[in-house]
């Protein structure tokens, strides 16, 4: 029969033996493979990058990833689910660097870029094994035996397709741009990379003193980056703010916005003296034109050179009066915004900065660094800004600097501070794409809107052209050719129009495969070819058609984010091999990511589909919220707070953990994570499911309970049987219907909610129907009814919770029913069946456990344990029960009766007293009269007074008092012995109040407990028959001789006796009455 269940809540063992099943029978490949020609349903994996170790961010994301796709499977959709590996990028090449003691692009070249591009290769699979073992064991299910890799061959020809078709479309720009760099990888960032990197940072900022030119006075400016002073050539006003000539108390003329005046003047009074005084005002658009001394000579010089523009005002609307002097200062080389204010005024363009961060020898800072890191100024670095504030007031050309805290981009690969710097940069015009951008991100479903209609939503609407390469090493190769002669471009769009175009390729071939087996293979595309990697591909050059010259490879790399928003085609090797697949599987219906991915691969790929698909490129994406520790703090190793994904599945089992993630919070906040919060998940729902599993299993052995000898007589169920079908098909279509909109709190709080019904009311109230001999056909029901709901729960549950439900349905299942599918994963999802769903059945037992719930609570605070009977609990609200519940409430609470009655007023008092911060405003003089009012009201007068209003009296001055429950403070006094509860709905009144025959009663009650215990104890099974003594107390001996016949049958006593103890003993202190009792097997 069914296999016996341990009890223990080890659930880490079980998921181990489930792991090794589904790896042994290849449940997984079946799931595939069984809804072949089936209709899809396609899920995106985010690839992670195998040369960093999973965090317990990775375990949050898996159990979403991996939960929908199941449920889909069940539901008889066909789901892909490929893995993959992110593999290219800076990440991977710092760390060789550190690995092998180099720093810097220079020394990479020394060491030579073909070994080094191996040393990186062979890095991305540093933690290949732990990222499988810990997927397998978070229950996450993937192709990880043919996954996609972004730096193989056939993914890197389908991105070289992929950019050509944007060079086509005259979208593949090399530009002159002011970007984010960070100066220590030596590289531009796009901006959804800026997004990731951003750190508070508390800096001073400079107000300088600009000399005006041929006439008395400054200009007031403002800057938050001091170091690129040196390189300014120009201040910029609005054309249509007010700005002020004032004589400022140092004695000096300024000239600043007149909104801006108090705030950067104030501090220069002096007592009996104001700050400043106006001489005259105008418009940003008069001062257009005005000259001023150059802070440095070197600008002014570069400008010549250039025949450009210095040290003048203009003008632009981006210009604030919110902070500053609503003067700015101008260097076009280290802003996006001076960069266009500069190019649209004829600005020179000076930019005394090296590509290491370091001021050039044109200024006084020579060397200095822009941003250093702390770590880099403790090992000898100098910041520029402190001595560039220190020049400056030296020179009385600095008026303040003051401190500012702000957020500020840093490199999220290396933590370095970035510069805005201009270079040339190749990028992608995303923004000639916008429209397309804005109208396919409003095909998505986003879960939740506000994250893809608001903050996403509001960045594409902005969108700014996407810069695209980087100058490393590692990474897909740009691939464009430009002719050393005329300049000539062109994109190379695959291995074989390389092949054919490339004037040395079958030299360059020849020449590697004499020197040993790197730099050419016939993986991945099926026939040999020379690696789509530096140096490799530098070699090959192609003869220009222009001017017959060679034309070789541009230097750059390109943003590895281009590869992860490449996987949906580059996966399949598209366009050049799998072209139905892919269309079969394009777009994705689901995705899933932190929130972090908003700006990151989420992006990628709509950008990517955009311009090739013009489509959006997935159906819905779930956005997920981080984890934090349990005070809300990020997680970090250095703060000692990060947790070890694999100690954590280890100590808890991933059930417990995916559940803890399901019902913490919405998906997308962020959830704190700690042992108490997985343990209090696994207590109240899978521990409840696997007892009410064993009990099942124990019972059903006992009397060889096979349940296909049976079948579910639906008419001669009881109401009890009934209720439970009803609830549990209620439940199917609740489950299915929030997993199908992506509501997974709401599925999984009503699956908890429905486990703890059926355990702590379903079960509890149906055991003795398990316990009476024979196989009468109530007793049939009862099995049946919970084989039922316990076999259709576990497959409802199934994505949620994989393991604990494949425990159960082997076991309920399979091993009763050789036809039944292997695994519940392979099981089709319930459908819930209407017939059995009995509106007024659920509602009345709702309104059955509403009560039982109050009356419980009645008992706590009375201190009245439940084995205690009591005499009656009156009840107002709601309406009256049938019979059949009303009973079902006197057994629940142990009582003798219940009576519904409208008026519980005769069981508690109510004191009214005056609310002092609303009647004193209102009656304030007669307060003292309405205290004294209050005070003599009567109870029952008061409430019905309330419940039609207000409390309305005159006062003797004839002044009208109305005052409604926000006017008072109403406390409530119970008469003794009656406690009351109430909830929204109902009142109840518990008498605790005890006669003879119920003390007697609770204490027999007390000792059938402690024999029960006893008997677990003692390690009897169910129904082992025993014999029962008692000594050392004649008040329960008395009683238990009374009640012999009721007791024994009770605890399956064949004799009781009052003298030897035998067998197992316990002494025992049952409400007050010390008893020695002892039970020993027939």
């Amino acid at each position: 029969m069914f296999k016996k269940v341990d009890t223990n809540m080890n659930f880490v063992e079980r998921e181990k033996e489930v792991e090794e099943f589904w790896k042994r029978e290849d449940i997984f490949e079946k799931s595939i493979e069984e809804h072949k020609g089936d209709q899809s349903y396609v899920f995106y994996d985010g690839p992670p990058t195998a040369n960093g170790k999973p965090h317990i961010g990775h375990v949050e994301t898996r159990a979403f990833k991996d939960m929908i796709p199941r449920y889909h499977a069940m539901k008889g959709n066909m789901v892909p689910r490929k893995a993959g590996w992110d593999t290219h990028g800076l990440p991977v090449e710092l760390e060789i660097e550190k690995e092998i003691g180099i720093n810097g692009k220079e020394q990479i070249e020394a060491y030579g870029v073909a070994p080094f591009i191996d040393l990186c290769k062979k890095n991305v699979w540093k933690y290949k094994g732990m990222w499988e073992d810990f997927s397998y064991k978070v229950g996450f299910w993937a192709d990880m035996e043919d996954p996609y890799v972004t730096y193989h061959d056939d993914f890197i020809e389908s991105e070289w397709w992929a950019l050509k078709e944007i060079w086509k479309r005259k979208l593949l720009y090399k530009g002159f741009k002011v970007v984010p760099y960070c100066p220590r990888c030596g590289t531009p960032l796009s901006s959804h990379e800026v997004a990731q990197g951003y750190k508070e940072l508390t800096e001073r900022s400079a107000v300088v003193r600009f000399k005006i030119k041929g006439e008395e006075g400054y200009f007031l400016a403002w800057t938050t980056t001091p170091w690129t002073l040196p390189s300014n050539v120009a201040l910029c006003v609005h054309p249509d703010l007010d700005y002020a000539k004032v004589k400022a108390s140092d004695g000096n003329l300024y000239i600043l916005a007149v909104a801006r005046l108090d705030a950067v003047l104030s501090g220069l009074s002096k007592e009996g003296e104001e700050a400043y005084s106006v001489l005259e005002t105008c418009k940003g658009k008069d001062l257009v034109g005005l000259s001023y001394e150059p802070l440095y000579a070197g600008a002014e010089k570069e400008a010549e050179k250039q025949h450009k523009k210095a040290c003048v005002v203009v003008s632009d609307h981006y210009v604030s009066a919110e902070d500053g002097t609503g003067i700015v200062h101008i260097a076009p080389a280290f802003g996006e915004d001076d960069g266009r204010i500069g190019r649209e005024n004829d600005l020179a363009l000076v930019k005394f900065v090296d590509s290491e961060g370091k001021l050039t020898e044109e200024t006084p800072f020579f060397g200095m660094r822009c941003k250093p890191t702390e770590k880099e100024v403790e090992e000898g670095a100098i910041s520029a800004d402190p001595e560039v504030l220190k020049d400056l007031d030296k020179r009385g050309l600095l008026f303040d600097a003051p401190k500012m805290t702000h957020s500020y981009p840093h490199c999220w690969r290396c933590g370095t501070p970035l510069i805005y710097y201009a270079r040339e940069s190749w990028f992608i015009k995303m923004s000639a794409v916008k429209d397309e951008l804005v109208a396919n991100n409003n095909t998505i479903n986003w879960i939740p809107e506000s994250i893809g209609k608001g903050r996403f939503g509001d960045w594409i609407e902005n969108v700014q052209d996407w810069s695209l390469s980087r100058d490393r090493y590692w990474g897909t190769p740009l691939n464009i050719w430009e002719c050393e002669g005329c300049g000539h471009q062109d994109a190379v769009g695959s291995i074989s129009e390389l092949q054919e175009r490339a004037e040395n390729y079958q030299e360059v071939l020849s020449k590697l495969k004499e020197e040993g087996d790197k730099g050419y293979s016939s993986d991945y595309v099926g026939y040999e070819h020379i690696e789509l990697h530096k140096p490799y591909v530098d070699m090959l050059t192609i003869p220009c058609p222009h001017c017959g010259k060679r034309m070789k490879r541009v230097p750059e790399v390109i943003d590895c984010w281009f590869d992860s928003g490449a996987m949906p085609y580059a996966q399949h090797h598209y366009p050049f091999e799998n072209k139905e697949l892919f269309e079969s599987q394009f777009p994705a219906q689901f995705i899933c990511e932190a929130v972090d991915q908003t700006r990151g691969w989420f992006y990628s790929l709509l950008a990517e589909s955009t311009l090739l698909f013009h489509k959006a490129p997935f159906e819905n994406v779930l956005v997920l919220g981080h984890v934090q520790d349990e005070n809300g703090q990020k997680m970090s190793k250095s703060k000692g707070n990060a947790v070890d994904p694999m100690e954590a599945l280890q100590k808890h089992g991933a059930d417990a953990i995916r559940w803890f993630f399901y019902t913490n919070s919405a998906p997308w906040l962020p959830n704190r994570f700690h042992d108490g919060a997985v343990v209090e998940g696994q207590r109240k729902f899978l521990s409840t499911l696997w007892n009410s599993y064993a009990f099942f299993v124990l019972y059903a052995n006992i009397d060889d309970f096979d349940p296909t000898k049976y079948s579910l007589n639906y008419e001669s169920l009881s109401p009890m049987d009934k209720w439970l079908l009803s609830k549990l098909n209620t439940l199917i279509a609740t489950v299915d219907g929030n997993l199908a909109q992506f509501k997974i709190p709401e599925a999984a709080n009503a699956l908890e909610e429905f486990c703890d019904e059926l355990s702590n009311w379903y079960v509890r109230r149906s055991r003795e129907r398990f316990w009476a001999k024979g196989m009468e056909e109530d007793k049939v029901n009862a099995y049946m009814t919970l084989y039922e709901t316990l076999v259709t729960f576990t497959k409802l549950a199934a994505p949620l919770v994989p393991f604990i439900t494949e425990s159960i349905y082997r076991n309920l299942v399979c091993s009763v029913d050789a036809s039944a599918p292997k695994s519940v994963h392979l099981c089709k999802y319930p459908v819930s069946n209407p017939a059995y769903i009995i509106q007024d059945l659920e509602e009345n037992m709702d309104e059955v456990l509403a009560l039982v719930k109050l009356g419980r609570a009645a008992r706590e605070k009375a201190q009245v344990k439940n084995r205690q009977p009591l005499s009656v609990m009156y009840i107002s609200g709601g309406k009256a029960l049938e019979k059949q519940y009303e009973s079902i409430v006197r057994e629940e609470l142990n009582l003798k009766s219940i009576a519904f009655k409208e008026d519980l007023s005769d069981f508690t008092a109510y004191i009214f007293k005056p609310q002092l911060k609303t009647v004193g405003p209102k009656y304030g003089k007669h307060l003292q009269e309405i205290r004294t009012y209050l005070s003599e009201l009567d109870s029952k007068a008061g409430v019905k007074a309330l419940e039609e209003g207000a409390i309305r009296f005159t006062t003797k001055d004839g002044t009208a008092v109305e005052l409604s429950r926000e006017d008072l403070l109403i406390e409530s006094t119970k008469k003794d012995g009656f406690i009351t509860e109430e909830d929204g709905k109902y009142t109840v009144v518990l008498d605790t109040n005890l006669s003879e025959e119920l003390k007697e009663e609770g204490f027999l009650r007390e000792i059938i407990s402690k024999v029960q215990t006893m008997r677990k104890e003692a390690g009897f099974e169910v129904m082992d028959r025993i014999h029962l003594s008692a000594k050392g107390n004649e008040k329960l001996i008395a009683l238990m001789q009374k009640f012999e016949k009721e007791l024994c049958k009770t605890v399956l006593a064949d004799a009781l006796s009052f003298e030897e103890l035998r067998g197992y003993v316990k002494e025992w202190d049952i409400n007050g009455e010390n008893v020695s009792l002892s039970v020993e097997k027939c």
